[in-house]
């Protein structure tokens, strides 16, 4: 039965969602039961497309990831698709009136990765809009269960949060994307010579785009505020480790927050959303 697919192809987008993040895996369960499904089914999409372009090294990745994209449109188009993270996606796009259009724009993104070293003001732009912003959107969408005015108005704070999201990445993977990938997502930025000043210059762009998305997780509606908020959380405590330490420890090593620190985030969060302090 089609519904017995279903159910796999969602166990297959978990399962790449807890195994690639347990940030968003602790941030999904602290969200209403009824979201999981599509939340996990979208990070289960994005994250398989950011693995074709990052990691299958040795392999045609313009051909997997042009056959993942024709895949991808023909799921949405038919309703069903034989590879479990595509059908799971084509769900929640349909379920809930997801644009072609962040499909189109996240694509993109991943398809400037294949050949694209460096950026310039305007292509990082670009690439923090699809690669980041309208993730955040999709997942809008779902938050908002097809409120299309609620939808508006949150819209530009999710945005923003999924842009500090992606730059804090670019900040904590500094050393793998230059070393290994061979690529510098920071415009005019001479990661040969990071310094204090390109770096504080970065973190102050980070912290507007996190001030700006913080007001929009507090009009949330209840059913997705806790979870976003968790995830905002960490990606916060993240942030400001990494800013703790100097350019020359951010391109010598990961910075990771250990997983007792975001059961301690957790908790704190859970104890603020008890009293709606957010």
């Amino acid at each position: 039965m089609k519904a017995l697919f279903d159910r796999i192809s969602i166990a297959s987008s978990t399962i790449v969602t807890k195994t690639y993040s347990t940030s968003f895996s602790l941030g999904i369960k602290c969200l209403h039961k009824k979201f999981h499904n599509a939340i996990y089914s979208i990070y289960g999409f994005v994250r398989l497309a950011d693995e074709i372009v990052d990691s299958f090294h040795g392999y045609k990745k313009e051909e997997l990831l042009a056959d993942f994209k024709t895949g991808t449109y023909r799921a949405i188009d038919q309703g069903i698709s034989l590879n479990p993270i595509l059908n799971s996606f084509q769900h929640v796009v349909n379920d809930y009136g997801i644009e072609r259009e962040l499909t189109d724009c996240f694509l993109a993104s991943m398809e400037m990765d294949l050949d694209q070293t460096a950026h310039c003001a305007e292509s990082y732009d670009t690439y923090i809009l699809g690669s980041a912003e309208v993730v955040g959107l999709m997942c809008l969408r779902v938050f908002t269960e097809n409120n299309g005015e609620l939808y508006e108005e949150l819209k530009p704070a999710a945005m923003k949060l999924g842009a500090a999201f992606q730059k804090v990445n670019f900040l904590r993977d500094l050393k793998n994307d230059y070393e290994v990938l061979g690529r510098v997502y920071f415009p005019q930025v001479d990661l040969s010579v990071f310094s204090e000043k390109e770096k504080k210059e970065i973190e102050q762009d980070i912290e507007a785009d996190f001030a700006a998305a913080l007001n929009g997780i507090k009009q949330l509606p209840r059913s997705s505020r806790f979870g976003v908020y968790v995830a905002y959380i960490y990606y916060r405590s993240l942030f400001n480790k990494i800013k703790s330490v100097s350019p020359v420890h951010v391109m010598s090593e990961r910075i990771r927050i250990p997983n007792t620190k975001k059961l301690s985030l957790l908790a704190g969060s859970y104890v603020k959303h008890s009293l709606r302090m957010i």
